[in-house]
């Protein structure tokens, strides 16, 4: 007849702790990707810098 109440309850925490993994793994991965980024940032600002003076 389909998965009972009880199944329900017993995987609600396993999709819970999956989702928050995955949260979790998504901001580390766009924290790489910004860290990145700002190093290309402050090369080119130097490079910059290098040219005026």
């Amino acid at each position: 007849m389909g998965i009972g109440v009880g199944s329900l309850l017993y995987l609600l925490p396993i999709i819970l702790i999956v989702l928050v993994i995955r949260w979790i793994r998504l901001i580390m991965l766009n924290s790489e990707e910004q860290v990145q980024q700002n190093k290309e940032i402050i090369t080119l600002l130097r490079e910059l810098k290098e040219k005026k003076d």
